[in-house]
């Protein structure tokens, strides 16, 4: 027989369900807040644990992001400038520290702000899965962070490829990696160019990536955590009258993405250049791994910031524009 205690324990029970169910749920929101899922199951905002089990083809499959072919040739053609987005960009984003550069806020919110950008002349680069899947390093990155990395993009946008810069070790194809480089070749022939570049990065020096420029000048950063001049190199182009022709090469990490937005609402056509200088002398060596410069700085192998020897080439010191290094 049931008391009138027995039913109002029933009843606290049924309300105390139902409070720890909305608790829940809007412990669920949040947690879906975090992350943003494959269409297999994003329109009805439910967090299963098969989700996890999703494969990086599913995740990815509504982004769309143009080939390193499509990439330069529309850099080419219509003088576009690009930043780029790889591991350390978006791990600035998640807050953590990368080799060469120390977490910073404000690089945090440029990164966001420049991957949201509609600026017209501007690509936006970033990490094609298709490419970057059967990679050990990528295929480690992207089960950590595939969630994540898919949150910060959007569907109705139309990616570039960040591995225009990164082809000879990510591709492995002699005839594509002599086609890409003549096609760079061709962005600069003839043409007055500013290389913004850390002190031991040296595009350039001791091949003939620049050969057919029709000028170079440089803006020396640091090695080392380069975005605490950022600002100075920004005043450096307001308060010069710089030709807007000239073409400006940035091979400063995640400073690079942020700098080349800025100058090309300057104005600019700016490339977010990366590696291509490292790749063309591996290109040169006929390898397709990362190996150790004796005169460069190369951050992805074990002492490769080591023991690097001095440039010896006295032009590389006339072209000195601007020493941001002390």
């Amino acid at each position: 027989m049931l008391t009138v205690n027995t039913i109002n324990n029933k009843y606290f029970s049924i309300i105390l369900l139902l409070i720890v169910c909305i608790n829940m749920k809007i412990f669920l929101d949040k947690k879906l807040n975090e992350f943003l899922f494959c269409d297999k199951c994003i329109y009805d905002k439910k967090i299963r644990k098969s989700c996890f089990k999703c494969s990086v083809d599913l995740i990815f499959k509504p982004i769309k992001i143009k080939t390193v072919e499509e990439t330069i040739k529309e850099i080419i053609k219509n003088k576009k400038s690009i930043s780029r987005y790889g591991d350390g960009e978006f791990n600035i984003i998640f807050n953590k520290n990368i080799k060469f550069q120390k977490f910073n806020k404000k690089l945090k919110y440029g990164l966001k702000k420049v991957l949201n950008s509609t600026l017209e002349n501007l690509l936006i680069g970033v990490v094609n899965f298709e490419e970057a899947k059967i990679r050990p390093f990528w295929i480690k990155w992207f089960k950590i962070y595939k969630f994540r990395y898919r949150k910060m993009l959007n569907k109705n946008i139309v990616y570039y490829n960040s591995f225009i810069t990164r082809f000879v070790t990510v591709f492995k194809n002699p005839d594509k990696n002599k086609r890409y480089i003549s096609y760079f070749k061709s962005i600069w022939n003839n043409r007055n160019i500013i290389v913004i570049e850390g002190e031991k990065t040296r595009m350039g020096i001791g091949n003939d990536l620049f050969n057919n420029a029709k000028s170079i000048k440089r803006i020396i950063c640091p090695t080392i955590n380069a975005y605490k001049v950022f600002n100075k190199i920004l005043k450096y182009f307001y308060t010069e009258n710089i030709d807007k022709e000239t073409l400006i090469l940035i091979s400063l990490g995640p400073t690079a993405t942020v700098l080349s937005y800025e100058l090309c609402k300057l104005g600019f056509q700016s490339i977010d250049i990366g590696h291509l200088d490292q790749q063309y002398e591996l290109y040169l060596r006929n390898v397709t791994e990362v190996i150790k410069l004796p005169n460069k700085y190369v951050n992805e192998i074990a002492g490769g910031s080591k023991n690097i020897s001095p440039v010896k080439d006295k032009k590389y010191y006339k072209q000195i524009l601007l020493k941001l290094t002390k």
